[in-house]
């Protein structure tokens, strides 16, 4: 009986951890759209996104866990990670379509997969990789559906810069993941947060960016990528602290898919028959990845605590 309900209870808390990052990565979806809103230049979106978040992660730290504690190295090393992350996806999107930009960023999945197969011997199952597989296809059926024929400033410099994204988001799932097995999760993105806005700032400055929004839409525009980033990364950092890094990988590709219906709500974006069966398929990858990754009834037993 204590064992089934030890199972039972395991089983609610990995429910609700992928509950919590599948609402991240929809809350997530909408940053993109914010990004454009802003009247900002790419680095100083993300530098305004991590600043807006910054007062409201303190009252959530100070409420919570007492206060935001002193940084330690692996925050600040998630904090480096999330602003490099943010910095070459913005230009990425810049520099080439955003179907591109799409399926090279969304391969994160692939880069989490195998560093945790390789360094922390988080081996997956077969049954796994094919999800994953398909969640990733359905997210490239998605990006070669947008923005065809739409003239790009500089398609490999965009390609490159949207590729090495899946890298950096790559590292800051490791890193977070990591770094919630000591750290609440409101600590843990303040200081990601005040680490990240400082060099993202610099280097729009260096880059000549338009740093302040000039309308109230813009100024608008930048807040809410603070509450986005507080209630979808924070989302995000609490889930990847009950589940393997590769399955939350492959969860928040929820998150293009969010993406490309926002605009189509909000722009009058037209969806290609390809985005809309991309957008099948990655949800059913997304679903295949959670049952695969399911521990079965031996395996569950056998890791169960005496």
């Amino acid at each position: 009986m204590a064992e089934a309900t030890k199972d039972e209870a395991a089983q609610h808390g990995r429910v609700a951890a992928v509950a919590m990052l599948v609402f991240g990565a929809c809350v997530i979806g909408f940053s993109g759209i914010l990004v454009r809103l802003t009247g900002t230049g790419p680095a100083a979106a993300g530098f305004w996104r991590l600043t807006a978040a910054l007062p409201l992660l303190a009252i959530l730290a100070r409420t919570n866990t007492g206060g935001v504690g002193k940084p330690k190295r692996i925050l600040l090393l998630a904090g480096l990670m999330f602003a490099l992350d943010l910095g070459f996806w913005h230009y990425g999107i810049k520099y080439t379509s955003v179907g591109a930009s799409t399926v090279l960023s969304n391969l994160t999945p692939v880069v989490v997969t195998v560093f945790a197969w390789v360094f922390l011997k988080q081996r997956p199952r077969l049954s796994f990789l094919a999800a994953m597989a398909v969640a990733v296809a359905g997210a490239w059926l998605m990006g070669i559906g947008k923005g065809a024929g739409t003239p790009v400033l500089n398609a490999p410099l965009g390609d490159a810069l949207s590729l090495t994204t899946a890298f950096w988001y790559a590292l800051y799932f490791l890193t977070i993941s990591e770094a919630r097995k000591t750290e609440p999760t409101n600590r843990l993105m303040f200081w990601s947060s005040a680490t990240g806005a400082p060099l993202l700032l610099v280097t729009a400055l260096l880059l000549h960016e338009r740093i302040l929004p000039t309308t109230a839409a813009g100024l608008a525009a930048c807040i809410g990528l603070g509450v986005v980033h507080v209630a979808g990364q924070g989302s995000i950092a609490w889930g990847l602290g009950r589940l393997p890094t590769s399955l939350a990988s492959v969860v928040v590709l929820v998150q293009p898919v969010v993406a490309t219906y926002a605009g189509l709500l909000l722009f009058g974006e037209a969806l290609g028959p390809l985005q809309t069966v991309g957008a099948v398929v990655a949800l059913a990858g997304v679903v295949l990845a959670q049952w695969a990754s399911r521990p079965g009834p031996v395996r569950a037993a056998a890791e169960s605590p005496t």
